[in-house]
């Protein structure tokens, strides 16, 4: 037995021993810096996710509720030129439950999110690439806070983007307070809302979840103005890139401004509302018009609406009556009580800046139109003091009609659009 063996074999388990616990002790100071934890943790999220995450600086606390905070965080896909998700803070406190469930129980107290910019091809690539698994949405005690987001794709984006969801439990009624202004140019839109969604887990399943929204909106372009109240309702389903609320319920109230020309309405449509391609799309629909009785008329139509960088409309219905500041009827037309069926077809500028096409008819008689509205309108307001004949070009054929007491019988009219208004 070599007696001086034993010895040396005590005094390399020491060194060993010395040699982890210095190891460990030293490990355990430079977690204890927020920075080099944050970044172990932001590097053991990334690799699960498949993401490079990082920070320009981090802090985190485990007193108390647990919470992670990072300043001018990143978040890219590998080889991504585009950042997916980027935050100046983001903010995460979550309960000593789930840290210790290691994910088996989802539950966060609050989530603050300051200056993010999703965006949203980006996210797609991304989700591209995730191996297929069941999606979880994590319960909130004290809510989704954003400010001042942007939400940004290749034809639209949203930006002034705040949302406050004050509590959220995936299969139970989600309220929030959402603000932003959708733009796909020349189109801007700022909404105001108040949203109710049923149950969002069913809306992250691929199935249908019914959502209602009520507060403020606005369409703007140059020169003119549409400020409104509205309300749309549905059961909501959402893909990659598009959402289907089928049916909506719409219902808009407010007034179109351009220049001295101010007309209020109310407006309701009803049928499958189809958003993608930054454009959305009410086809078939059934489209309820309220005027102010003097300039807009009370309409019912039906057929299709098209809203997105350019307006388009296919529409047949009916007049209810003939607005009090139209040009008056001539007789025998004005005693008709007859329903007065119309067709409209317009594709251009949202604000009716392109040439639109009319249709009208009462009983025997059919007026065949092609105008502008701005122009229409601005001979309206022009009165007595404007050309006698409005701007537009058409054909009115009818069997009979009086005019200064003249009755006159198979009459076929052709208008011209004055030189000064082409």
């Amino acid at each position: 037995m070599n007696t001086a063996a034993a010895p040396r074999s005590r005094l390399r388990r020491r060194r060993r021993l010395l040699l982890v616990s210095g190891i460990t002790l030293l490990l355990t100071i430079w977690l204890l810096q927020p920075r080099n934890a944050g970044r172990l943790l932001l590097w053991q999220a990334g690799n699960a996710l498949g993401l490079d995450i990082t920070a320009q600086s981090i802090d985190y606390r485990l007193r108390g509720t647990p919470h992670l905070e990072l300043h001018d965080a990143v978040a890219r896909r590998p080889g991504d030129a585009a950042p997916l998700l980027q935050a100046k803070r983001l903010y995460l406190a979550l309960p000593w439950r789930t840290v210790r469930s290691l994910g088996d129980e989802l539950t966060l107290q609050r989530i603050v999110l300051e200056s993010p910019v999703l965006n949203l091809p980006a996210l797609q690539r991304w989700l591209a690439t995730r191996p297929p698994s069941t999606t979880r949405i994590p319960a909130l005690t004290h809510g989704l806070h954003v400010r001042d987001g942007r939400i940004d794709n290749d034809d639209w984006r949203i930006d002034q983007l705040a949302i406050d969801i004050p509590d959220l439990q995936p299969r139970q009624r989600l309220r929030a307070h959402v603000q932003g202004r959708y733009q796909a140019p020349p189109l801007a839109i700022p909404v105001d809302l108040a949203v109710s969604l049923v149950t969002p887990q069913r809306l992250l399943d691929g199935q249908r979840a019914g959502i209602a929204g009520i507060g403020k909106m606005q369409l703007q372009g140059a020169g003119w103005q549409a400020p409104m109240q509205v309300f749309l309702a549905g059961p909501l389903r959402i893909g990659r890139d598009s959402a289907l609320l089928q049916p909506a319920r719409l219902g808009l109230a407010g007034h179109y401004q351009a220049g001295p020309t101010r007309l209020p309405f109310r407006l309701g449509l009803h049928g499958p509302m189809a958003f993608n391609n930054a454009s959305w799309r009410f086809v078939p629909a059934t489209v309820v018009l309220t005027g102010d009785g003097k300039l807009l008329p009370n309409a019912q139509a039906r057929g299709s609406v098209t809203l997105g960088q350019r307006l388009r409309l296919q529409l047949d219905g009916h007049l209810a009556h003939w607005p009090r500041d139209w040009p008056a009827l001539p007789a025998p037309l004005a005693a008709s009580q007859s329903p007065m069926p119309f067709s409209v077809r317009y594709q251009g500028a949202l604000a009716f800046g392109d040439a639109a096409n009319l249709s009208l008819r009462r009983d025997a008689t059919r007026f065949e139109a092609r105008f502008r509205l701005p122009d229409v309108l601005a001979w309206l307001d022009s009165g007595a003091t404007g050309p006698p004949l409005p701007p537009l070009t058409g054909t009115l054929t009818t069997p009979r009609i009086k005019l200064d007491g003249v009755t006159l019988e198979g009459v076929d009219i052709q208008l011209d659009e004055p030189p000064s208004a082409r």
